[in-house]
This record gives structure tokens, sequence and C-alpha cells, in this order.
């Protein structure tokens, strides 16, 4: 819990600070569009702009929180006493390079997951549904609408997400030598499961995903209106 706890702030914080950017970047591009709401299209690009900056944290904390849930596994003993026990062995064995293994294969997934290309993307599920939920005649959406778009926001990406995720979880838990970097991974998991290997996890991940991002959600809006007010 601890890795998790500690890096979930800045991973969200700047998350949706790219995303809040990479709109801007989409606007500062088309300087004499007719119509101010953002394409599905161009919330995709700004969507996966945003994973960009917040992989550099998200990295090492998701690397770090890896190892201590599988340490004492199968015949492994307990390793690691908590998280900077983690950061320092690591560092030992093989110095920056080693604490942010796994951060292209994070990229990989966060990028992807939230832009999706098309419609099923972390931002753009959670921009189209929250349009599909608002009043006719209000820009004020209700708690129970922003819970739910910020549901299906979490079904959408980690739909997309998972298989890369599964891959990064591999390479951020494995050994020295396991695998010699992302391409090597795929191929080891599909000669030994198949496209089943990257859905292992599946039913836990989308019971995650709906608590977690209506949470996420909810707290960005609530968080945001609370700011307008005093700012």
């Amino acid at each position: 819990m601890g890795p998790p706890l500690v890096g979930v702030t800045p991973i969200f914080a700047i998350s949706f600070w790219g995303y809040d950017l990479g709109k801007r970047l989409v606007y500062s591009a088309t300087p004499n569009r007719s119509d101010a709401k953002l394409s599905v299209a161009e919330l995709a690009i700004a969507g996966g702009f945003s994973a960009i900056p917040a992989t550099l944290v998200a990295g090492p904390a998701e690397r770090v929180k890896v190892l201590l849930q599988v340490q004492g596994q199968g015949s492994g003993g307990v390793v690691y006493k908590g998280p900077f026990d983690v950061v320092r062995s690591l560092y030992k064995q093989g110095g920056l390079k080693s604490i942010f293994r796994g951060t292209g294969a994070t990229l990989g997934r966060d990028g992807p997951g939230s832009a999706a290309y098309v419609l099923a993307g972390y931002f753009v599920a959670y921009e189209l549904v929250k349009d599909a939920l608002k009043p006719a005649n209000s820009d004020q959406l209700s708690v129970p609408a922003i819970i739910t778009a910020g549901a299906c926001a979490g079904v959408a990406m980690w739909s997309i997400a998972l298989p890369a995720d599964t891959v990064k979880s591999k390479l951020q838990s494995a050994s020295e030598g396991t695998y010699k970097g992302v391409v090597d991974c795929v191929r080891k998991t599909w000669g030994e499961s198949g496209w089943r290997g990257f859905y292992h996890g599946f039913g836990p991940a989308m019971a995650r995903a709906v608590p977690a991002n209506a949470a996420t959600f909810l707290g960005v809006e609530l968080a945001i209106n609370a700011m307008d007010k005093f700012f």
C-alpha cells in the first residue's frame, strides 16, 4: 500500500495537468477553429499526451509496488522491508536504469490507454459520457453522473490497457536477465499462454476500475469546483 499512497497524488496531479496542457496545445495548434468544443480525435491526442509526464512518476512507483506485492510468493521469501529498501536495493543492482525498468512499458500502457485512438480511451470516454449525461441547459453535472462517467472511463481504459499492463508488471517483477526487453517479454508471454496470457487478471482489473476511477473523477470535479469558488 505504501508506494500507491505516496505516488498516487503526484501521478494523478501530473496526469490531469498533462491532459489540460494537451488540450491547450490542441487549441494553440488550431487558432482559427470555428467550434471551441474538441473533437474525439483531439481529446484522444490530449489524453495520450497526459501519459508522457505522468509516466516519469508512475514508472518507478509501479516498479516498487509490484516488487513488494509479489515478494513471498511461491518459493521466494520476503526480500524487502519496505519501499525505501526496494529503491536502495534496485539502485545497488543497476542504478537508475533498474529503478526505471518497465517505464517504457508503462508509457505503452498509459499512452494508448489514455488516448485509445478513438472512443474507448480514458479521458475520451469520460468526456463523451459526461456530455451525454449533462443537463440540456446547464454545464453542472450531478454526483451520480460524474461517478457514472468516471466508472465508464476506467472500464474503457483497462479494456485496452490490460495487455500492456501485464507486460509491464512482468518486466518489473522479474529478476535480472529474465527478459531482454518489452519485445522479448511479449514473445515469451505469447509462447507460454497465447493471447490469454495478456489478459490474466481481467476480472479484478474491471472490479477495481469502476470504483477507483469513479472516485478519481469525482475528486477532480469536486476539487475544481471548490477552487473555482475560493480562487
